[in-house]
């Protein structure tokens, strides 16, 4: 189907696009708005140039889409925005957050529906892209053999395994949740199936003893990072990226030391996972 309010540009024929024809800082109508909703689930992961958005404008924007969602153990540097995670790297950061694989806050009981990230600074001298994997194409291409040994497991997703630095400085304000959910889950909008599991959070599949789920986790996980099923996008001041976490993965390159990256990010919530239409 063609757009009319907006321009679809894709990056590739997995995954991706980039989206012009739109000031994501003003009113946006609704049929402007079902275009830009349905480009991101034809496409998984959106992107939008030139956006010099204020955290209100972030936060309103990613409201049409839902509830916002608040991290359950990131600094809240706008106290007044509890929503907005700062996204920020310099020559004083021992780590960044998202340099493995991941679907964002998988652990949850109800993991994002999407994140919305807007970058403001990017590092002087290049760096800082960010991969983006396509979790359908990944389901796609496995045997059907382990498409039907997959369609029963559930896995353990998490939080300490992406966060044990913060566990040894933990706050009374913290939480490190964890939850179980199907391997393989159906989309609630599309009704695809996606692979859902992730370096960054899944820690083992239930009912296997730990060699069967370390191997397994291992070879999916390989699978799901191979490059075929991947867009990479190169950002510059003000551009955002927009993915669906139940669809996708993906990865921050820090490449950039010791240079600075910042940036804000609204994450919308989502529901429960469940395996099957």
């Amino acid at each position: 189907m063609s757009y009319e309010t907006i321009d679809v540009r894709k990056l590739t024929p997995t995954i991706g696009a980039e989206i012009s024809g739109v000031d994501l800082s003003g009113q946006i109508g609704n049929r402007q708005f079902e275009e830009i909703h349905r480009a991101l689930m034809e496409n998984l992961v959106i992107f939008f140039r030139d956006q010099d958005l204020t955290v209100e404008q972030q936060k309103s924007f990613g409201s049409r889409f839902g509830k916002l969602h608040i991290h359950p153990n990131a600094p809240k540097m706008f106290p007044d925005h509890p929503e907005i995670l700062t996204i920020k790297a310099d020559a004083a950061s021992k780590r960044v957050a998202g340099e493995v694989w991941h679907s964002d806050v998988s652990c949850d009981e109800e993991p994002p529906m999407g994140s919305i990230l807007l970058i403001k600074e990017v590092p002087a001298n290049g760096g800082g892209d960010t991969s983006f994997a396509n979790m359908y194409a990944a389901y796609d291409a496995l045997s059907d053999t382990m498409k039907r040994f997959l369609a029963g497991c559930t896995a353990v997703h998490a939080s300490l395994k992406s966060a044990n630095h913060q566990y040894r400085d933990k706050t009374a304000d913290m939480r490190f949740p964890e939850a179980e959910h199907p391997v393989v889950r159906t989309h609630p909008e599309t009704g695809r199936k996606a692979l859902f599991v992730n370096r960054g959070f899944t820690t083992r599949i239930v009912g296997l003893e730990a060699f069967e789920s370390d191997a397994l986790l291992e070879m999916l996980f390989r699978h799901a990072e191979q490059s075929r099923f991947h867009c990479r996008f190169k950002w510059r001041d003000n551009s955002i990226a927009f993915w669906d976490n139940r669809a996708t993965m993906h990865q921050a390159m820090w490449d950039y030391y010791p240079e600075r990256r910042y940036g804000h990010r609204v994450t919308v919530c989502g529901d429960r996972p469940f395996p099957r239409a």
